[in-house]
């Protein structure tokens, strides 16, 4: 039943150059609001995306559908010819294994220690009995406390997860988004809640993981320089549409205005996310001041 999953993903992970994943008139409406608006386009190798566009413009809609965490009004996304928005049952849990989510809020669990939480990562993979007691054996807690390790965190691998800093929380979440041995990363927003050092580290990891294991990385940001430094591809939404699908040295300040619909007091400054940004206590996302988060 998952020879096909199974075929697409060792090709995946082996970089062959198959068709990797097809949006095709991909829509999504939430009553008389359309969220997302007839998206086309292909991802026909590894690399890492990143989606630009200004709050409500449809990202994290798009990324949902991908994990099928929202299911599409439309449309079909098809992974090696097979239409993904119509798996059910094992066969989508199975889906959502390999397309790994990490969000911008964590979504650890804060009061069980760092290893357990990443060890969670395992549950759509074992059965039913063990998922309903959380029973983890030692190859789980090793490769748990070796995907800490890859993330710099393994120290705190006793710690109950409300103990970390939001940056180490984050580093948390990417380590259990690895036990799953996705061959997708689908990160949704990884680092708006931090500051500018900890959200360099954190999108650190995101390219590492897509360079040394050859997977797909997705990632919605609200930063431009974010997007210019990590990402192979741009793409821009507004409104539900795409309107901009280029590489990062493309993503002038014209395209910028147009995918975050702004006039000529556009200043592409206020989207910096550098650790140098001052010391007033505030990072600049997305054309407007917001608190900082606490280090760590």
């Amino acid at each position: 039943m998952f020879k096909w999953l199974l075929s697409a993903s060792n090709k995946v992970k082996h970089g062959q150059g198959c068709r990797v994943i097809q949006f095709q008139n991909v829509t999504k409406t939430f009553g008389s609001r359309t969220a997302v608006n007839k998206v086309s386009f292909n991802i026909d190798k590894p690399q890492m995306v990143g989606i630009i566009g200004r709050s409500g413009a449809g990202k994290s809609t798009l990324l949902r559908m991908i994990n099928r965490l929202t299911p599409a009004t439309s449309g079909q996304i098809l992974f090696n010819d097979r239409d993904i928005l119509s798996l059910k049952g094992a066969m989508m849990r199975r889906w959502q294994r390999d397309c790994a989510m990490v969000f911008q809020q964590f979504n650890l669990v804060p009061r069980l220690d760092v290893v357990t939480n990443v060890m969670l990562g395992r549950l759509n993979g074992h059965g039913t009995l063990k998922s309903l007691f959380n029973v983890f054996g030692q190859d789980d807690v090793n490769a748990a406390l070796a995907n800490l390790d890859r993330l710099g965190i393994a120290q705190e691998a006793t710690k109950r997860a409300e103990e970390l800093s939001g940056g180490q929380q984050q580093r948390v979440a990417i380590a259990r988004a690895l036990m799953q041995d996705p061959h997708m990363v689908l990160a949704d927003e990884p680092i708006a809640s931090l500051d500018p050092m900890n959200a360099k580290i954190v999108m650190d990891a995101l390219r590492e993981i897509h360079e040394r294991d050859n997977k797909i990385v997705i990632c919605n940001l609200h930063t431009l320089d974010t997007a210019r430094t990590y990402c192979d591809r741009v793409i821009g939404m507004r409104d539900g549409y795409i309107v901009f699908d280029g590489a990062p040295s493309a993503l002038t300040t014209d395209v910028a205005r147009e995918i975050y619909g702004a006039d000529e007091s556009f200043n592409e400054a206020a989207t910096s996310t550098a650790i140098d940004a001052g010391s007033s206590g505030t990072t600049k996302s997305a054309g407007v001041v917001t608190p900082a988060a606490a280090a760590g």
